[in-house]
């Protein structure tokens, strides 16, 4: 069956599937999930999330009269504000600007999704569920890690939406509520093809640096 005999949500997740693989199984994110990565190595990955969520976050605000933006949108998924208390507790006086030619890429492609909601939908699902499951895992581990006992990991706390899988079954529903024409999901899923891409992007460019990033 092609993606575009499925549902919007199920073509985005079965037509990314390998790129979704790719992205997670970089070294970094590899070295992250068995908590190898140091304070420092964590601070520089938050940097560039917040690059990242500053235009996600900017460009959704800015066209919710976009009927995708306006099913996917939500100030409760917002992550800018719990990024910066996490930097916070990483790195109090560091900076919170990064040069990356990587988050830099991806805000473009954020800022240039504006043209058609649907381009903002692909990175916005992209990025906010995944951030509602295997994020949650990083968050555990994470905690145990550096025994934070939830400090610093801001980022994975969704209390405001509840459980995760209820809002995200509600949150695909939405979108496949749209109903998109075989064209429209055919481009949707291209784009999101494009977002994990982005993702690795980031994750290789943090990896250039594993020697640096990993713990002692």
């Amino acid at each position: 069956m092609t993606t575009t005999l499925l549902a919007l949500s199920a073509a985005m997740r079965e037509g990314s599937r390998t790129e979704h693989e790719a992205a997670e199984g970089s070294s970094f994110m590899s070295e992250l999930l068995d908590g190898r990565i140091s304070p420092a190595g964590y601070t520089a990955y938050l940097l560039r999330l917040r690059t990242v969520y500053a235009a996600m976050e900017t460009v959704g605000r800015q066209h919710l009269d976009d009927p995708f933006v306006a099913a996917v949108h939500d100030v409760d998924l917002e992550r800018l504000a719990a990024i910066d208390a996490d930097l916070d507790h990483w790195d109090p006086t560091g900076p919170r600007q990064v040069d990356s030619p990587a988050a830099e890429a991806y805000a473009a492609r954020l800022h240039a999704s504006a043209a058609w909601g649907g381009l903002f939908a692909a990175h916005h699902y992209t990025r906010y569920l995944g951030d509602l499951s295997g994020g949650q895992a990083i968050g555990r581990i994470l905690d145990r890690a550096f025994d934070l006992d939830g400090r610093g990991i801001a980022f994975y706390d969704f209390a405001a939406i509840g459980k995760p899988k209820p809002y995200k079954d509600a949150y695909r529903a939405r979108l496949d509520a749209l109903g998109t024409s075989p064209e429209e999901t055919d481009r949707v899923v291209a784009e999101v093809k494009v977002a994990f891409g982005l993702n690795q992007a980031l994750f290789e460019e943090l990896g250039r640096d594993l020697p640096r990033w990993r713990r002692a």
